[in-house]
């Protein structure tokens, strides 16, 4: 196994971080790194906005569905979906292309993560964790108030990243679902009843519905998602 494939496998998210600050050089390379990372066309359809604020932290920490840990990061980066520059270049230009429509929001979230996920990896790769925080897509008006998000610029992810405690280090990967679940060859198909049954019993799926589907803040992210599209589409 080469080093880039045992980071890859021995990754998990890190909750708790010691008290020790990210030096510039390693930040700067985690940045680099995202930079660097596939985009459509090369169009870069996102930005970075690096969270250097304590109030700001402090915000998220309660703003992404109450997670303290937020506040305590060394490195807090969120990661928007970005097509304000071209839209701005576009007119600059004298372009005659149209508003950004649903499909560009799409392909800029795509950009978007494929960014956030180069830093994860640099990250893992040079000893620091990370934990991804899905929550930063609730609470838009929040959001787009504290980080002054203007039209075609919209919250996809964010990533806390610091040095893991030993704690977090010695503990145990999650499990993921077996290969035969998800990879297909050529086509898609339904698995079997029985294969259902197998890999998740129904006691773990009813919990894991009324956590992540049916919870407050799951129905607040669904709000705000709404809220953005809105924004996005001039609605």
């Amino acid at each position: 196994m080469n080093e880039t494939i045992r980071v890859l496998m021995e990754r998990k998210s890190v909750r708790q971080f010691e008290k020790k600050d990210i030096p510039a050089d390693i930040k700067e390379t985690i940045l680099a790194a995202a930079m660097r990372a596939p985009t459509a066309g090369n169009s870069m359809l996102y930005s970075i906005l690096d969270i250097t604020d304590q109030k700001l932290k402090d915000l998220l920490a309660e703003s992404c569905d109450h997670q303290p840990f937020i506040a305590t990061a060394p490195l807090v980066l969120v990661f928007v979906a970005d097509y304000r520059r071209w839209v701005r270049k576009f007119a600059q230009a004298g372009c005659e292309a149209p508003k950004p429509r649903m499909s560009d929001l799409i392909l800029a979230a795509n950009d978007t993560v494929i960014a956030a996920h180069a830093a994860c990896v640099a990250a893992e790769s040079l000893g620091i964790g990370s934990c991804y925080i899905g929550d930063i897509i609730e609470q838009w008006e929040t959001h787009q108030k504290a980080f002054n998000l203007p039209q075609y610029v919209a919250p996809v992810s964010m990533l806390v990243f610091g040095y893991p405690t030993q704690i977090q280090k010695d503990r145990k990967q999650t499990t993921r679902f077996p290969k035969e679940m998800i990879i297909f060859e050529n086509t898609y198909h339904d698995l079997t009843e029985e294969e259902l049954t197998d890999y998740y019993d129904d006691e773990r799926a009813v919990a894991f519905c009324k956590r992540k589907y049916t919870s407050d803040f799951a129905l607040e992210m669904e709000r705000s998602t709404k809220e953005i599209v809105k924004n996005w589409m001039g609605e």
